[in-house]
């Protein structure tokens, strides 16, 4: 018994709506892929990461994880990572972050939830790193900002990886962005964030670079 039909035929008139506009799509796209990007952006469902930025499948390789972070030891985001740098050579990393992210109003609010309370245990990092600025906020103004606080350190942490200082170290161009995605409108927001070499970063974080 198929208790998903409706998801099924859904699945079938997407294909022939593709198909319709673009003729051997899928017989092309199975012939291997080649993004530019890798997406790193929160689980949350009302997100579709392709959708949101006007690409097709193939053109845009996507991890996701509550409330987008990364972690120094998430073998799964790492191997995400690794694989998108390493094999595919994507030029730009991409974090993404929303504004309304359950995982950050959690971690704010302090709630036993369960094993997720390690996971949000980060979003308390970034929080405490940033409380001067953030309690001096409106309470209205705070989940917002930690939210872009958060995206702004996720961002950072990809560029902490030996994976992406060994890509700048053997002259691989690779870009890490910050951006952050406004349920309300659709619209996303550059963070300002923009690294693209371990010049950019603190000098503790510099792989290889001499601590005097």
């Amino acid at each position: 018994m198929q208790l998903l039909k409706h998801l099924f035929d859904n699945n079938r008139r997407w294909v022939q709506k593709i198909e319709h506009a673009n003729p051997g799509f899928f017989e092309r796209l199975a012939q291997g892929q080649a993004p530019e990007y890798l997406w790193i952006g929160c689980s949350d469902s009302r997100i579709p990461a392709n959708e949101v930025v006007g690409l097709m499948p193939g053109e845009l390789f996507v991890h996701r994880n509550v409330a987008n972070l990364v972690v120094h030891s998430d073998i799964n985001l790492l191997s995400v990572l690794q694989y998108a740098v390493d094999a595919l050579k994507i030029t730009h990393v991409i974090v993404c972050g929303h504004y309304g992210c359950g995982g950050v109003l959690a971690a704010m609010q302090g709630e036993p939830l369960g094993l997720i309370d390690n996971w949000l245990r980060y979003i308390k990092d970034v929080y405490q790193h940033n409380a001067e600025l953030l309690d001096a906020l409106p309470a209205a103004e705070r989940a917002d900002r930690l939210c872009e606080f958060n995206v702004i350190q996720q961002a950072a942490n990809v560029c902490y990886t030996s994976i992406v200082q060994d890509a700048w170290r053997r002259g691989q161009p690779l870009t890490v962005h910050g951006w952050i995605y406004n349920l309300k409108d659709g619209l996303l927001r550059d963070l300002d964030v923009c690294i693209s070499g371990p010049q950019q970063l603190p000098h503790i974080y510099q792989l290889g670079a001499r601590i005097d």
